[in-house]
């Protein structure tokens, strides 16, 4: 059987890039649709109210359009906020992102882990359960940058953003009580691994970033393990809520991601 129904990526912007890639990795004969609500970035900046009732009705309109098999809402705010609503909603499998605090706690050796995000995704209960569950026994520090998901973004279109633009996006995480003892940072948005050496670059010590790309990427493996696959790819989209002259610019990047057609809706 030739089932040709796509796994459907959804983002505010790029940064599910970084889970898409580990996706094909472990689903190299899969087709995948990327679908990032440009007219609405950055999440992290806008009220939760909003992105609950935004993120649920772009993705009933992506799934009439493109029949996916699976979605996986690549992106921590929309996740945090949206995923109970999004799978009520939709009667398919719907694989979330949520900050890798779980594997920093068992990695940690300073117990003093980081959490990255967007302002949204730092803020919510979600992130304190999560810290509570698996991170008892540790100091966790938490930065919401306004800035760090634009800056992925403009890199991605291959704009100059000087060192100092990321210094002054991450050293608040290292400059709260206890941050020179941190040894792991959780990207807890998934454009920030996409400048994670931009960010190794700048920052007062080292410490390791980790994400939850690659068990999300086994988890999408999982879910689909007994599925057929099409019998050809290399038809992949790229879908945007706006198609203006910055989404333009990413197209190189895009095909880089092995994403070759361009569609908006």
């Amino acid at each position: 059987m030739n089932d040709t129904r796509p796994i459907l990526f959804f983002d505010s912007g790029v940064g599910g890039l970084s889970v898409l890639d580990e996706t094909r990795k472990q689903l190299p004969q899969a087709r995948f649709i990327y679908a990032a609500d440009s007219a609405g970035f950055p999440y992290g900046a806008r009220q939760d109210a909003e992105i609950a009732a935004r993120v649920p009705a772009l993705l009933g309109r992506l799934t009439e359009r493109y029949r996916p098999r699976l979605i996986v809402i690549a992106c921590n705010t929309a996740s945090t906020i949206a995923l109970a609503a999004v799978r009520a909603a939709l009667d398919l499998p719907i694989v979330g992102t949520v900050p890798a605090i779980k594997p920093a706690a068992e990695q940690s050796l300073s117990r003093v882990i980081g959490v990255l995000g967007t302002e949204a995704t730092v803020r919510q209960r979600y992130v304190d359960d999560l810290a509570a569950r698996y991170a008892g026994d540790c100091r966790v520090l938490r930065h919401g940058s306004a800035t760090l998901a634009g800056l992925a973004e403009a890199r991605l279109r291959g704009e100059a953003v000087p060192p100092s633009a990321f210094r002054d996006a991450v050293v608040p995480l290292f400059e709260q009580s206890g941050g020179d003892s941190m040894d792991i940072v959780v990207n807890a948005c998934t454009h920030f691994p996409l400048v994670t050496p931009d960010l190794m670059a700048v920052i007062p010590h080292r410490v390791r970033f980790i994400d939850g790309a690659a068990g999300i990427a086994r988890r999408v493996a999982y879910l689909t393990r007994d599925q057929q696959w099409p019998d050809q790819t290399g038809d992949d989209i790229a879908v945007f809520t706006r198609w203006g002259d910055s989404e333009r610019a990413l197209t190189p990047a895009l095909k880089r991601h092995g994403l070759h057609h361009f569609e908006s809706i």
